[in-house]
């Protein structure tokens, strides 16, 4: 802790190999999601890759530290099992970008967190990491022996002690198929526009899943986020900044076809555990993902959904794992299950009177 501090404050902003690799720990965050999105919906996988490239940089520049950002993981989630549509998804994107903005520029966001309580956004993350394994299973069913290779990947991964690796490897997997069924793609610079979601996009199911993101972003791409630059970098970035900036990021970027965007303490902490120490971890990642943007969209077409699947199990479990690391483990599963069961937006709800109503039942 100390030594990383010290290296930290002295070191400003560096290219190096330790950058590359803490860069590389972030990706593990983003990559497979963002590709399951792409090949699972209309979505522009090129368009969504420039939004994380710009603000890579854009945040990395701003606050000076490896600071992350990932996909909005409960909106993913939903988008890939098919309960929640592009429109519904870009509705989502710019209410909760409202929201964190009002909530950041007020000062309120730690207040927020108090009300909902934390074993309820820990079980918001295993709900959405439900939702995402049962849709990982059912894709890995489509191509047995794709799997089957895939997962043997993670499990030399894992037994290698790269456990947060394995996702991004068992993702060079299927764009190596990808890419030998259909040739090496040809570089194509995505073009841009300005799209609004129609008024089809208004639905009681973008209403409940912008509360259960709402959740998740506050109490891990806000207040642990914050913590943990701290602990890491001995950053002063509030959780209120964090929200402001989250606002502002999504207000700008999901209207050109960028997917919803957050921070979160996971692609920090991957960046920490592989190496980076200042912002050059996040210049490094945006030129990566400007790359992928350009040449790298006709690969998904021909992304095997098998491997899709185990990619997104790997995901899940991972998000499983932190669901259940909770001081009030039967809420928190309660809510996971409700979730998988209904959706994430009721189990939220219901979620947070639980946690409200507790205290006073127990006395």
């Amino acid at each position: 802790m100390e030594t990383a501090v010290g290296e930290y404050r002295d070191n400003g902003i560096r290219i190096s190999r330790r950058e590359l690799t803490g860069a590389l720990g972030d990706s593990v965050t983003v990559l497979p999601v963002v590709v399951a999105v792409a090949a699972l919906t209309e979505l522009s996988l090129a368009r969504l890759l420039l939004g994380f490239a710009v603000f890579q940089v854009v945040w990395g520049l701003y606050y000076g530290v490896p600071v992350s950002v990932e996909p909005m993981k409960a909106l993913a989630a939903l988008v890939i099992a098919g309960g929640l549509g592009v429109e519904e998804l870009a509705v989502s994107g710019l209410f909760i970008g409202l929201l964190l903005l009002f909530v950041g520029a007020t000062d309120t966001l730690s207040r927020m967190e108090s009300l909902i309580g934390r074993p309820v956004v820990r079980g918001v993350q295993l709900a959405v990491g439900l939702v995402l394994l049962e849709t990982g299973v059912q894709l890995s069913l489509d191509g047995p022996v794709y799997a089957l290779v895939a997962l043997s990947v993670v499990g030399v991964s894992v037994a290698a002690g790269r456990r947060r690796m394995s996702a991004l490897l068992v993702l060079a997997l299927g764009v190596g198929v990808a890419v030998a069924t259909t040739g090496v793609p040809t570089p194509r610079v995505p073009t841009l526009e300005v799209t609004l979601p129609s008024a089809a996009g208004l639905s009681a199911s973008a209403a409940g899943a912008t509360a259960a993101q709402l959740a998740m972003s506050v109490g891990n791409a806000a207040v642990a986020t914050s913590l943990l630059l701290a602990e890491y970098y001995d950053a002063d970035v509030s959780a209120d900044d964090l929200a402001t900036s989250m606002g502002a990021m999504n207000l700008l970027a999901v209207p050109f076809g960028a997917m919803p965007m957050c921070h979160g303490s996971g692609g920090v902490a991957g960046k920490y555990a592989f190496g980076a120490r200042t912002a050059g971890s996040n210049l490094i990642l945006g030129a990566v993902f400007g790359l992928a943007a350009v040449v790298g969209v006709g690969v998904v077409a021909a992304f095997p959904l098998a491997v899709l699947g185990v990619i997104l199990a790997v995901v899940a479990l991972e998000l499983c794992r932190t669901g259940v690391d909770t001081a009030d483990l039967p809420l928190s599963v309660g809510v996971g299950v409700v979730g998988l069961g209904t959706n994430v937006g009721v189990a939220f709800l219901l979620g947070v009177a639980a946690h409200r109503i507790r205290p006073y039942v127990g006395d």
